[in-house]
């Protein structure tokens, strides 16, 4: 089935994939080597996230629940319940205490990772919820929807701090924050990646163009390893770079079959990893040509 969501494990050791197929697999970064598969969930699984110490996996599914894994054991601690609708996106804070999660119920919830209670329900959209993340210090939380906004939130109070939308108010496919926490790369149905000042968002200061993105939430994301770019999968079966600060599209990387909903970076090293969907099933690994 289609590979919803990838993502390097903040140590760069392992790979995490999760599919409509109900799993969560792990692979060997380096080789690709299947190393572990994690079955538990009672229907397809749309996000899977890494806590910071890379010992723990979040998975996000449409049974409703979040389950919160341990690597090493192979095991699920926690099976997080409250969400009244399908699961869509999960990501730790910083600390790795705290997990939020967006629904197709168009709620964001936070959640104590340790004891697996919700601290705070935020209302947070008119439709469902596509993307949830932290700031880099956890103090704020982002969320985007089909609704067409962007929402800043405080993760103490849970007030909605400031409201991003882009003009034609086109669907939110996907939103994260830039490593060092400035700005805010949202990820719309018009075809459009664009990049926000979090702290002033009264305007967008850069567009990024040429990928084919209409019908699915496609992810996107930073490459800080070798230069600064933009990385997303694309409905045209590709994966799409361009340069961060001219907005030029510096590579199309083609061999899917299908259209690629998730791409994650290595951390440390010149490497995407990229997920096709439910006609290609297949994960590529992209490196860095020395």
């Amino acid at each position: 089935r289609a590979v919803s969501s990838l993502k390097y494990s903040p140590n760069g050791h392992l790979l995490a994939s999760a599919s409509a197929d109900m799993t969560v697999r792990l692979w060997n970064a380096q080789s690709g080597a299947p190393k572990q598969t994690f079955n538990g969930h009672e229907q397809g699984i749309s996000d899977v996230v890494w806590s910071g110490d890379s010992r723990y996996l979040a998975s996000a599914s449409d049974d409703k629940t979040v389950k919160i894994w341990d690597v090493a054991v192979g095991e699920d601690l926690l099976t997080l319940e409250g969400h009244t609708s399908y699961v869509f996106c999960a990501n730790f804070n910083p600390q790795s205490n705290m997990l939020v999660t967006g629904s197709f119920d168009e709620n964001v919830k936070l959640w104590d990772v340790r004891t697996g209670t919700c601290i705070k329900t935020l209302p947070a959209h008119s439709d469902p919820v596509t993307a949830t993340a932290f700031n880099r210090d956890g103090t704020c939380v982002v969320s985007g929807s089909h609704d067409g906004l962007v929402r800043i939130w405080d993760t103490a109070t849970g007030e909605c701090l400031k409201t991003i939308f882009a003009e034609g108010n086109p669907p939110v496919s996907y939103v994260k924050y830039s490593p060092n926490g400035r700005f805010i790369l949202v990820s719309t149905l018009d075809d459009t990646i664009r990049l926000w000042n979090a702290s002033n968002p009264s305007r967008c200061i850069k567009t990024y163009r040429g990928h084919h993105n209409r019908r699915f939430c496609v992810f996107s994301t930073f490459s800080v390893t070798h230069g600064n770019w933009i990385v997303s999968g694309s409905e045209d079966n590709s994966v799409y770079l361009w340069n961060l600060q001219d907005r030029s599209v510096v590579q199309r990387l083609v061999g899917h079959t299908d259209a690629v909903l998730s791409i994650s970076c290595h951390p440390t090293l010149g490497m995407i990893a990229s997920g096709g969907s439910s006609n290609d099933k297949a994960i590529r690994i992209w490196r860095e040509q020395e």
